[in-house]
């Protein structure tokens, strides 16, 4: 299209929803979380980072602790998606699901190198972030309690229960893990243990 035919003729770029211009967002967010380190995530670098106006990435996420516990709650909700859908292809047997779920959620919890971590330091101090860490504990809660439900023959509600333990096994093996107390193959194996044993003891 030539130079000089009206503005409104040209073929403008597809404005994106609220929800895709949200996506978009956190995603530049999280690179720059990877790139520069948290400390440089600002609602100002990242409407530049993200090429928009600053009042755009103010009304999305308000604060720069708004923006910080919306991107730590969706760094762990993608990463819960993502090993939901893995595990849910194919059979699997109750061995292999437990090692599986065991070694995925250790290296997770227990890698305080990546950008959840970044975030979740960043975050330190803010009154917001006890009860966002509850919520993303709930979360894994009922991703085990979906990922099991096919190997036990508890009600609903019991395994609920026990995946509420479970999860606390894990952080607190992936808390030894942290500290020097173990080894990540030690945590995998303990963890492993604990999420068998406990659904054989079940009567299944």
């Amino acid at each position: 299209m030539s130079d000089h035919e009206p503005a409104t003729m040209r073929r403008r770029a597809p404005r994106l929803s609220k929800a895709q211009r949200r996506l978009h967002l956190l995603e530049t967010a999280l690179r720059i979380v990877r790139e520069e380190g948290a400390d440089r995530l600002t609602l100002g670098h990242l409407a530049v980072r993200a090429e928009v106006s600053k009042p755009v990435a103010y009304d999305h996420f308000g604060t720069r602790s708004g923006l910080l516990i919306d991107l730590y709650r969706w760094i762990d909700t993608e990463r819960i998606t993502v090993f939901r859908e893995r595990l849910s292809t194919g059979r699997r047997t109750l061995d292999e699901t437990a090692a599986i779920l065991a070694a995925a959620y250790i290296a997770c919890a227990g890698d305080t190198s990546d950008e959840f971590h970044a975030v979740g330091a960043a975050l330190t101090g803010s009154a917001e972030k006890a009860e966002v860490f509850q919520e993303l504990l709930d979360q894994n809660v009922q991703m085990f309690v979906s990922v099991l439900e096919p190997h036990t023959a508890m009600t609903r509600p019991e395994l609920e229960r026990y995946c509420v333990g479970m999860v606390g096994a894990g952080e607190a093996l992936a808390g030894a893990l942290v500290r020097g107390r173990c080894t990540e193959d030690e945590a995998v194996q303990s963890f492993t243990g604990v999420i068998r044993g406990g659904l054989l003891a079940s009567g299944r």
